[in-house]
């Protein structure tokens, strides 16, 4: 039998996420099943948060450009190569060790067993807890994954169409078995390609019941 050696990964419950400046609809509604998942025995517990310098890139302040409109960015040190990416600009969000980075209160976060940060880079976005998506800056999260020998990563949080998505692409391409919880996971928008994407590429969505039943 192959060897089931879970993970569970918590990207994003932050304030600036559920409450604050770039509140995810309904995003409080998730906190009570992240709890029941934490509580469950996974190998690893892991939290990712946002934790920005005031004039990251993905900010519109930081353009002088309005909020919600979009920029090509490029890798650091490269301007109109093949490499540029298109940027939403977001409202300043989850800047270091300010209030509205902290996890949300209610989040069970003395169960969490690990916290990387992301997005510390002034001139890199990083959606995906993983790395960003030129591959120049990595997280914690890869060796911690493979110190552990994790087989499988369950992926809870925020937002499903833009930190879960990259983070659960990224697990993929670093060559887990993937799972995305859909009735622990909210959007920005409410379209539903997020999902398909996913299942396009091969990650497999579950709901909570269906991971309670796994991770005994």
């Amino acid at each position: 039998m192959a060897p089931f050696i879970p993970a569970l990964l918590v990207v994003d419950m932050q304030y600036d996420f559920v409450h604050g400046s770039l509140a995810v609809p309904n995003a409080s509604e998730i906190i009570p099943p992240i709890n029941e998942l934490l509580a469950c025995p996974f190998v690893a517990k892991i939290a990712s948060k946002d934790f920005h310098p005031p004039d990251h890139i993905s900010f519109a302040i930081t353009h002088d450009k309005p909020v919600f409109s979009n920029i090509t960015i490029y890798p650091p040190g490269e301007t109109h190569t093949d490499r540029g990416l298109e940027q939403v600009l977001w409202p300043v969000h989850c800047v270091a060790s300010t209030p509205g980075s902290e996890f949300v209160e209610g989040l069970a976060q003395e169960a969490l067993t690990a916290v990387v940060i992301k997005g510390t880079d002034q001139g890199i976005e990083m959606y995906s807890a993983f790395r960003d998506p030129w591959h120049i800056a990595h997280s914690a999260l890869p060796k911690m994954l493979e110190d552990l020998k994790i087989t499988d990563v369950f992926i809870v949080g925020l937002a499903g169409d833009y930190c879960v998505k990259s983070t659960a692409f990224d697990a993929v391409e670093f060559g887990y078995k993937t799972w995305v919880v859909r009735d622990a996971v909210r959007s920005v928008y409410d379209t539903g390609t997020e999902w398909r994407d996913m299942e396009q590429k091969g990650i497999r969505l579950v709901d909570c019941d269906d991971v309670k039943r796994l991770v005994v």
